[in-house]
């Protein structure tokens, strides 16, 4: 009897995910100190202490109920948005104000106010009537505005890259809870014309540029006349990745780092140039700012090739399918959104940030789950996938 019962703890447990987590943290360790090895730096030690830490919330998280979380939704939620309000007061870092400086360390409030809307956004819909469009107005009011608070506080500090995760979550969540098709084709088409402004700002953008021989004077009377509240290098970056040629023929300015992270990837070859081999980062063509953080995967591509490059890919793989097979069999709602909603976030992160090292999605500030440097991701990305396993614990089977 003993060890029957022994036999269905063990399977409780989805053992894929907490090895693919523990590689790709041994990843991370590693790959930030060869980017910093040529200036001497130390993150790498503190990455060990916030993924020891992170895994220890892992663990506790995953033993817990994840209904802890539906009870206390909206108190991490407020929590979350006052430490987005209290960003305003710090001062600015590289032209944004995204930190919380507790002096041994930074707090990114942006990460964490992910995970609370998600829950809270669970949550709600999982509370909710869900029926016809009508039945389910209500709901979707709810969840624009659990959504576009925190959306708006991280748009202005600035920070496009992180605002852009939010609507993929959200619509995530509404999926689940079978909201009907019609908001979906509602939101597309919004989504379309949203687009096209995009465009056709970054386009008027352009012209200013080339009918004024002075650019800084060009951007000024562009942000003067703008049709939406962007800031000058979101639209260089996104300009960079539409018409590189333009922007930055010489690969000197807003293009450098797309083109010397693309040098990384394609010198690593197969196998890649060893540990500390990499002369991107090494000789300060990937700058010492990003090497480590936002471009770590090119890092790791040219030092550990393609045969590292498709590790990692394949561990991203694990846990995010690993997500969704969670979902399937949540024993309720609540604990599908979850599981999807994480599996969305990661995957989110994951394609874009890979995708501008490669070159296929504009630059932004994402990081890459468990590889990038920096506390606040990924501890909370821990904790997200705690939850996840929690959803897994009690799945139907077990209950």
């Amino acid at each position: 009897m003993e060890s029957n019962a022994y036999l269905a703890e063990e399977d409780r447990w989805d053992w894929f995910t907490p090895i693919s987590l523990l590689a790709l943290c041994a990843m991370s360790v590693l790959f930030i100190h060869s980017a910093q090895a040529y200036v001497g730096g130390n993150l790498w030690k503190m990455q060990i202490l916030w993924c020891i830490i992170g895994f220890s919330l892992y663990l506790a998280v995953s033993l817990l109920d994840y209904h802890f979380w539906m009870k206390f939704a909206h108190v991490f939620y407020l929590l979350a948005v006052l430490a987005l309000c209290l960003v305003f007061f710090n001062s600015a870092m590289y032209g944004a104000r995204r930190w919380i400086d507790f002096g041994l360390f930074k707090v990114q409030p942006s990460e964490v106010a992910k995970w609370a809307a998600m829950v809270l956004g669970a949550s709600i819909l999982a509370r909710s009537r869900i029926g016809d469009f009508r039945d389910s107005f209500k709901g979707i009011l709810k969840i624009s505005a659990c959504f576009g608070l925190p959306m708006f506080l991280i748009f202005l500090q600035p920070d496009l890259g992180s605002t852009l995760v939010f609507p993929p979550i959200a619509f995530s969540l509404l999926y689940v809870a079978r909201i009907p098709t019609r908001f979906f084709v509602t939101t597309f088409l919004v989504f379309v014309v949203m687009v096209g402004l995009l465009g056709y700002d970054v386009f008027r953008y352009y012209q200013y540029k080339l009918e004024n021989p002075r650019p800084s004077e060009a951007i000024v009377a562009y942000e003067d006349s703008s049709l939406l509240p962007l800031k000058d290098y979101q639209r260089k970056r996104i300009l960079t990745f539409l018409a590189p040629e333009v922007e930055d023929p010489a690969g000197v300015g807003a293009n450098w780092n797309r083109i010397q992270a693309l040098i990384a990837v394609a010198t690593g070859g197969i196998s890649g140039k060893g540990l500390g081999g990499g002369m991107q980062a090494k000789l300060g063509y990937l700058p010492k700012a990003v090497a480590h953080n936002d471009f770590i995967f090119a890092v790791l591509a040219e030092e550990s090739g393609l045969l590292g490059c498709l590790l990692a890919l394949g561990a991203f793989l694990i846990i995010i399918f690993g997500c969704l097979k969670v979902a399937a069999k949540a024993s309720d709602r609540f604990g599908a959104m979850l599981a999807v909603g994480v599996s969305v976030l990661l995957m989110m992160h994951v394609f874009i940030n890979v995708g501008m090292t490669i070159g296929i999605t504009p630059i932004t500030g994402l990081p890459l789950p468990f590889l990038s440097y920096g506390g606040s991701f990924l501890v909370t990305c821990f904790v997200m996938l705690g939850m996840v396993q929690s959803v897994y614990r009690h799945r139907m089977e077990f209950r």
